[in-house]
């Protein structure tokens, strides 16, 4: 069955209580802080099949892993809170650059959009699975979730066991990914061409089961959903997605 969800925005109230001390002064914000410590990131990197070298930040440990691909506009350090986020629930988190970006470099990387990306995201994958990942997990946004799906199709199957894509337009065929799929997008995402979600939603219905198409209200494109009032939201629907059965 094809999950097709469609979300308004909710607005989240953040009450805070403060204690006597807090009123004094003489207690900190972080000693009545639930959150838990930020996991400890790591720098690696690592070889491509068509020899690229791809550099990327490790988070967490565990048998679940999770590769980030970030859009055109950002570099993996923008997915440091996703990432926190996602190794604190327990699952093994690489955020890589693509060739091109960042210190990362290999064939083709003068020109985003022609260059072999999925290679990358395929050489992330297996890095995790070489350190210890029994499943793998891929989200990419906007253009890093084109490279992703390009991936999936490119994959043998069950070397990308989930698949999460944030507003990414693929060209790919659809009928090709394979691995669940779960496409969160907003209403309103448009570029220079018109909204995004026709082309989004055209291609999502080729996609083979299972898969879910979620779409928020707002403009907000790809990774900048984090940076709205969506933001717990994506996450939710995330990590739901991550730790579903299959």
């Amino acid at each position: 069955m094809v999950r097709v969800l469609i979300y308004g925005v909710i607005p989240i109230l953040i009450l805070c209580a403060c204690t006597e001390a807090q009123k004094s002064g003489t207690c900190s914000s972080a000693a009545v802080s639930n959150e838990k410590p930020e996991e400890k990131m790591e720098h690696v990197s690592f070889r491509t099949e068509d020899g690229a070298l791809i550099n990327a930040d490790l988070y967490g440990k565990g048998d679940q892993g999770v590769v980030l691909a970030h859009g055109g506009r950002f570099t993996k350090e923008s997915w440091q809170p996703q990432a926190q986020q996602l190794a604190r629930a327990g699952f093994y988190v690489l955020a890589f650059d693509f060739r091109g970006f960042g210190p990362s470099h290999g064939p083709g990387d003068s020109d985003m959009f022609t260059a072999p990306m999925h290679f990358d995201v395929l050489a992330a994958v297996r890095y995790l699975r070489k350190n210890g990942a029994k499943t793998v997990a891929v989200m990419g946004a906007s253009f890093g979730g084109g490279a992703a799906a390009d991936a999936s199709i490119a994959s043998q199957p069950g070397d990308i066991n989930r698949l999460i894509l944030l507003a990414a337009e693929v060209n790919g065929p659809a009928e090709r990914i394979k691995a669940p799929l779960l496409l969160i997008v907003a209403r309103d995402d448009a570029n220079d061409e018109g909204p995004r979600l026709p082309h989004i939603r055209a291609w999502f219905d080729k996609a083979p089961q299972p898969k879910e198409l979620i779409v928020l209200d707002g403009s907000a494109h790809a990774q900048f959903l984090f940076q709205t009032d969506q933001a717990e939201r994506v996450m939710k629907e995330v990590l739901r997605f991550l730790s579903a059965e299959k």
